[in-house]
């Protein structure tokens, strides 16, 4: 056991991780939690319009990890591109603080593109703390899936709450305060893994591209230079379907060159992987209806009043999703192990397919609380099972992706393989926005923001969270069906 390690088992890296994700989740879903009420009540977007740009917006968030990754495993190395990212990211935040639609757009660039080098770079470090092999991998990973939710909690209760009763701008700076608190926090704890986030080459690093910049610098200034590119991308949101499509055939392609060249048991591999991206879609496409139509659910058909005492914001009924985390999250992590010990623990494709069912149930639930909705708002009851669901299901599938992903990939292609996983998660957040406007809501009529009624409000969501959930149970069924044929493609790895 070396220095970097605490008597809890894991490394002291972990917990300064765990804090730098926290507060980098706070920025993110403070944004999250905003978007769509911001975009419908303030901008006065209609909601199916609200819902591809949020969409877009989160698709490319998650697309931006696909090339920061790689620019981190090729160049950076992951401290300098996550310090690039946070600073890129808390920037953005206080750019909404405009008030207008472009100050949104220009903002939302900042935070992609700080996200890409964030996000994906900040997980591979996790994973580099763990020797191959090593059982306290998963519940390493599960443990800094808490400092996510911890972050998505205080957002969900603290920023949903300020941005909606005091004011957006608010909300939004309060996300760019916690991302600052998060870089630093990162800064200050990165001796603890200084070795495994390092740029592979420092030296190539520093030298001058044409004699004139160093590649480090040039790289910061391109980044920057997308911005625009991304403003022009969150307006146009079509082209992002065409975008998603090109890169998702392209990292396919490129994963299977390199399992090709790797042999049979790589190429296995990253076969299994590819199957499990597309369960991955699946998953996120219905689950993050939570930022879309959910939001709007709560906001005009479930009764949000508790105990006659208080009444929840709707943007606050997000907070279910990382309570239940916490709640939920440290069992889930001594569970694996427990399972692991007397050989129980269900195979990774056996996971992902009880994710998706419970999933599914999640949305049946909505089924249930209709019929105790006299006025057309359902009890909060409703949500409140619904995303413990949903939660539940989130733990069999998102932690154990992470971790998969560094047990999966060779130590080269580690930046690059969670961008992949990343970039499932960005085409499933697009087809969520897809999804979302099926449920119709608020529409514009010249200058005014017109709703449905609350009756057909309610009917319509009900039937379509019906169909949601009817089509999740049926895919999670069909991916535990087939698990055991998935398993062999693993080749050993638990």
């Amino acid at each position: 056991m070396n220095q970097t390690t605490v008597k809890e088992g894991h490394p002291k890296g972990l917990y300064v991780l765990f804090m730098a994700e926290m507060w980098e989740r706070f920025c993110y879903y403070g944004m999250r939690v905003l978007l769509t009420l911001y975009l419908v009540k303030q901008l006065l977007y209609a909601d199916s319009d609200a819902y591809l740009i949020y969409g877009s917006y989160t698709a490319l968030v998650y697309l931006a990890p696909v090339f920061g990754g790689r620019i981190a495993d090729a160049w950076l190395g992951y401290r300098k591109a996550i310090i690039f990212g946070a600073l890129a990211m808390a920037l953005g935040e206080f750019m909404i603080l405009g008030g207008t639609a472009d100050w949104l757009f220009w903002g939302m660039g900042f935070l992609i593109i700080g996200n890409g080098y964030f996000k994906a770079n900040i997980s591979s470090i996790v994973g580099k703390l763990y020797r191959d092999g090593d059982p306290r991998r998963d519940s390493g990973f599960t443990i800094f899936y808490i400092g996510i939710n911890v972050g998505a909690l205080l957002a969900t209760l603290i920023v949903s709450y300020v941005g909606e009763t005091y004011g957006f701008k608010y909300g939004f700076g309060l996300a760019g305060i916690g991302m600052l608190l998060g870089f630093l926090i990162f800064v200050a704890g990165s001796k603890h893994f200084r070795e495994q986030s390092n740029p592979p080459s420092v030296e190539k690093l520093k030298k001058k591209v044409g004699g004139i910049i160093p590649l480090e610098y040039l790289i910061y200034i391109l980044s920057i230079a997308m911005v625009p590119v991304i403003y022009y991308l969150v307006n146009q949101n079509t082209i992002v379907q065409y975008l998603l499509a090109v890169s998702g055939v392209g990292m396919i392609a490129y994963l299977i060159y390199e399992g090709v060249k790797g042999g049979k048991v790589l190429l296995d591999r990253m076969i299994l992987f590819v199957i499990l991206c597309l369960f991955n879609v699946v998953f996120w496409a219905l689950f993050e209806q939570a930022g879309t139509s959910l939001t709007l659910f709560a906001d005009t058909n479930v009764d949000r009043n508790i105990f006659g005492i208080f009444e929840m914001t709707a943007g606050n009924t997000q907070f279910f999703n990382p309570f239940y985390i916490i709640v939920f999250g440290s069992l889930f992590s001594v569970m694996w192990l427990k399972l692991d010990k007397i050989g129980m623990n269900p195979n990774i494709p056996m996971k992902f397919g009880l994710g998706i069912i419970q999933l599914g149930l999640g949305y049946l639930v909505v089924q249930l609380g209709a019929q105790f909705a006299p006025d057309y708002k359902v009890p909060i009851w409703t949500l409140g099972l619904l995303y413990m669901l949903h939660t539940t299901g989130e733990l069999f599938i998102s932690p154990i992706g992470l971790s998969m992903v560094t047990k999966l990939a060779p130590a080269k292609l580690t930046g690059t393989v969670m961008g992949v996983w990343f970039l499932s998660t960005a085409a499933a957040n697009f087809l969520a926005g897809k999804i979302a406007t099926l449920t119709g809501g608020h529409h514009v009529e010249g200058v005014e923001s017109v709703a449905a009624s609350p009756a057909e409000s309610l009917a319509t969501y009900t039937d379509v969270y019906t169909q949601l959930g009817m089509w999740a149970v049926g895919i999670g069924l069909f991916a535990v069906v087939l698990s055991p044929l998935l398993k062999k493609l693993l080749h050993g790895v638990k």
